[in-house]
């Protein structure tokens, strides 16, 4: 038994080792048309997101924190989350511009539907 899995084992032996280059190559290239270039074109858009940034914009962060910059610097950003009270977080945890006011009404009933479905 163990003798015929040898005939077959090198009875099928021999392929090109030009086909494994070129499958190498072709994973490869799907590789980085699948993974690396979406990325780094993201990258590429948050970077000039946050050079974009400037006093007035509404901005969310990466913890979900909504606000209004106040002050930009080199390295952060003074963020008022609410009348009065600002936050001082880094730049690169700006995830996206937004307003206030649709992330305030995006997720949370109202009054008026709380009353509704009592």
């Amino acid at each position: 038994m163990a003798l015929s899995f040898l005939m077959l084992a090198q009875a099928g032996g021999g392929t090109s080792p030009l086909n494994t280059l070129a499958l190498l190559v072709g994973l490869v290239a799907i590789m980085y048309f699948v993974m690396i270039r979406p990325q780094q074109k993201q990258m590429k858009e948050h970077r000039n997101l946050l050079t974009s940034l400037k006093k007035g914009d509404e901005v969310v962060t990466a913890g979900g924190m909504l606000g209004k910059i106040h002050q930009v610097d080199e390295r952060t950003v003074t963020v008022e989350v609410a009348s009065g009270v600002r936050v001082r977080i880094l730049k690169t945890s700006i995830s996206a511009k937004g307003t206030v006011a649709e992330g305030a009404q995006a997720g949370a009933p109202t009054e008026e539907k709380k009353k509704e479905e009592k």
